[in-house]
Order: structure tokens, then sequence, then C-alpha cells
């Protein structure tokens, strides 16, 4: 009988294998997917706000600690065009991220045991939601606090009126920064997941982790204290969250002949 059941297990998977080219016609399907959901995104962000609201949402930050009559300007010829466009294309992938993470889970999912499919997509949700915080954080409160500092070195003599291009340019490169430095927990239970580390080690690394986080900071954010340590910290605090959701990560996920393995071995003879 036990042998019947871990047959079972095993071929959990039999017969869905499919050709090479069935794969490819799969994924270019989920590709079309993709786009035809950015599409229809963006021809959502085109009618409301469009892409000049675009740029005044994302320009507010800077806008609040420049003089009221102040605007940013377009040195480019094509600027005007460009720039906007830029951005509702981002919008438009950010807007239609949870429709491309669910393609992608699509994609996977039939190759996956039912202990994987367990935790696969909750990770991909957890994730986008970890992206999205990561971008509001920028929005809110790390470009507020960083123009808020640059401004105070500012000479008077000197008109700080930015460039759109290159101002769009800066914040794009923040908002992906930070959108994949949010992504430390997921990383973290993974690692664990797959037993390449284990808690306790990670916790031993804590103190290493966070001269790596402040490393990183320094990297992928301009050469001000206060952008930095708002992306340092919280990648220090995510991985403290990691290292807590993987010990209940690593245990909800385990697969059905582990936990059998596991309550044996803890069973007294």
């Amino acid at each position: 009988m036990a042998d019947s059941d871990s047959k079972n297990k095993e071929d959990e998977l039999a017969g869905t294998e499919q050709p090479f080219v069935a794969h490819l016609m799969e994924l270019r399907d989920r590709l079309l997917y993709c786009v035809y959901g950015m599409a229809i995104a963006g021809i959502l962000l085109a009618v409301w706000p469009g892409p000049g609201g675009l740029i005044d949402i994302i320009a507010m930050p800077i806008r609040a600690h420049m003089p009221p009559d102040a605007k940013l300007i377009a040195v480019g010829v094509f600027s005007p065009f460009f720039v906007p466009l830029k951005v509702l294309m981002m919008a438009a992938v950010l807007l239609a991220l949870p429709w491309l993470m669910y393609q992608a889970w699509m994609f996977v999912a039939p190759g996956l045991y039912t202990h994987e499919k367990r935790f696969a997509l909750p990770l991909i949700i957890f994730g986008s939601l970890l992206a999205y915080a990561g971008i509001a954080f920028v929005q809110l409160f790390v470009l507020d606090k960083m123009f808020g500092f640059i401004q105070k070195f500012t000479p008077a003599a000197v008109a700080a009126t930015p460039d759109i291009s290159s101002y769009v340019e800066a914040i794009l490169s923040l908002y992906l920064a930070f959108g994949v430095a949010f992504q430390v927990p997921i990383v973290v239970m993974l690692l664990v997941r797959f037993e390449m580390v284990t808690i306790e080690k990670l916790r031993s690394f804590r103190g290493y982790f966070i001269v790596v986080a402040f490393i990183v900071a320094a990297v992928l954010t301009p050469p001000d204290v206060v952008s930095q340590l708002a992306l340092a910290i919280p990648m220090c605090v995510l991985y403290e969250v990691g290292i807590i959701g993987a010990k209940y990560f690593s245990r909800v996920s385990k697969a059905p002949e582990d936990e059998e393995a596991d309550s044996s071995s803890t069973t007294p003879p």
C-alpha cells in the first residue's frame, strides 16, 4: 500500500509533458497576453489621467521644493513628446504587473507539484505587493526628503530648474532599485526553502547584511545620505521579515513525503 502511494506521488506530473514546440506556442500565447494587458493598461492611463497628468504626479515631489511659478524644463527637441510617452509606458507596466505575474504563473504552473503550487502563487502575489510598496515608498517619502535635502545646498544665485528627461530617468531608476530591493524577504524565504542556507546562518549573517545593504544603497541611489538611508534601512528591516517568514514558509511548503518523513522521525518507536 505504501509503495502504491509513493508511486502515485511520483507520477503526479506523469502525462503532463509537452513537446518543445508546444512549450514555445504556450510561451508565445502568454507573451501576447502580457502585451494585450499592457496595451489595455496604457489606453486606460492615456484616457485618464493622461501622459500630462502622469508627469504632474511624478513631478509633485520636486515641484514642492521649487519656487511657486517654477517648472521643469525640456532641453531636448523631442523631450516634450518622448518623456511623457516613456512615463506612460512605465506606468502601464506597473498597472499591469499583477496580470503579467499571473501569466508567468500560468506558464509554469503545469510543471509544478501540488505542494509547489501551494506556495508559488502566494509568493508571486507577495512579490508584486512588495514591488508596489517599494515604488510607493519612493514616491511618497524618499523623493520629498531627498529633494528637500538637496535644495538646502542650492546657492541663492542658482535657479534649480531640472530637465524633465534627466528627472524622469533618475526617479525611474529609483523606482526600479526600491522595487527590486523590497524583494529581500522573497529571496530569503526561497533560500531557506530550497535548503541553500539555514535560518541560523541567516541570523549570524545579519551584521554582514547590514554592510551589504549600505553598499547596495550607495551604488543604486543618488549621492545623498537621505536616499541611501531610505534604501538601506528598509532592506535591513525586510531581511528580518524574511528570516521570520522563512521559518513558517519552509514548514508549510514541504512536500507530503517530507512531512511524513519528519513525522516518522519524531514519532517514538
